[in-house]
């Protein structure tokens, strides 16, 4: 019995965070990054640039690492540094992607309120 109970709490341990929900920060946008020649990037089109220690992070929440990712179109949440470039990057889930409105500009986040328990955001 001992055994089992062990089995099951370690199958619970390792399926448990592949199904939990992702916390995302209140500064956190959202936008489309394609990594072109890292640390540049193109951010919604426009030049972007990868912050030194920048963390990018897969649909798994692990890290990803930027080779692996160039060229590609990847609806992301971000959040800047002080210097305005690229700090956090989350790499969206389906799940996560439907989660409409969510702001792309900071004046949009300064006016829409945040729910950080639902991870959802209210237009005014």
């Amino acid at each position: 019995m001992t055994r089992c109970a062990l089995a099951l709490m370690a199958a619970l341990a390792i399926a448990l965070p592949a199904h939990a929900q992702r916390v995302f920060e209140r500064d956190a946008l959202r936008g489309e990054l394609v990594v072109t020649a890292p640390p540049l990037a193109l951010l919604n089109g426009k030049p972007a640039r990868l912050a030194p220690g920048a963390r990018i992070r897969n649909a798994q929440n692990l890290l990803q690492l930027t080779g692996s990712i160039l060229e590609q179109k990847l609806l992301v949440h971000y959040t800047v540094d002080g210097f305005g470039q690229l700090q956090n990057v989350w790499i969206l889930t389906e799940a996560e992607a439907a989660k409409r409105p969510w702001p792309t500009t900071v004046e949009e986040a300064t006016r829409w309120s945040f729910d950080p328990t639902r991870q959802v955001w209210v237009k005014p």
